[in-house]
């Protein structure tokens, strides 16, 4: 037979502090109560009743459906709504083709670390020279999803490249980043127009 010991001061101060801080998982719950007929007597919670539907009469039109999914927009749509920090008729005139990128950097056939080095070490070099308008080419990728559970992305240095440009090191020397011009690459390539160099 164990015998029972008693708690110690600093044991029972640690339980009262334990059991202050406990939070009850749920609704705390009325004592049972047992019938006359020894049978054990509880009250069940009320289920809260659903609202009413809104009357709807043939031929009324309904609601449009509520948006479930929030679904990330392709990388087109996120850098068209990105806002316009350059001068707008500038930025027009980029968009139309009519600006010519100082230089270029072609990223096809890399891996993601060595696009990612390779794409620092150009807008630093681009930067420093002094140029403002640079071209980034990462092409339009291959579909290489097999189908398993986890999607692969469509272009994964065109996914990717908005993203570093937009992180340190890289994002206190750039200003904006568009999508190129069909003349200088379309959906495979980047204008990304470079911040003035601080005198």
């Amino acid at each position: 037979m164990t015998r029972k010991r008693s708690l110690r001061p600093d044991e029972m101060a640690l339980w009262q502090e334990v059991a202050r801080r406990t939070v009850p998982l749920g609704p705390k719950r009325k004592p049972v109560v047992m019938a006359s007929s020894g049978v054990r007597k509880t009250n069940a919670p009320v289920a809260d009743k659903p609202a009413p539907l809104a009357a709807f009469r043939l031929g009324e039109a309904s609601l449009p459906p509520e948006a479930r999914h929030d679904v990330l927009p392709g990388i087109a749509e996120r850098i068209a709504a990105a806002p316009v920090a350059m001068d707008r008729k500038s930025f027009q005139r980029l968009r139309r083709g009519k600006l010519t990128p100082e230089a270029k950097l072609d990223l096809h056939g890399m891996t993601l670390d060595q696009a990612h080095g390779a794409l620092s070490r150009f807008v630093m070099r681009a930067h420093g020279a002094g140029k403002r308008l640079v071209l980034v080419v990462t092409g339009k990728g291959k579909d290489r999803d097999s189908g398993g559970p986890i999607p692969v992305r469509y272009g994964v240095l065109r996914h990717n490249v908005p993203q570093w440009l937009c992180l340190p090191p890289l994002a206190p020397l750039v200003l904006q980043v568009t999508e190129a011009h069909i003349s200088h690459g379309g959906g495979g390539a980047y204008y990304v127009y470079l911040r003035r160099q601080r005198q």
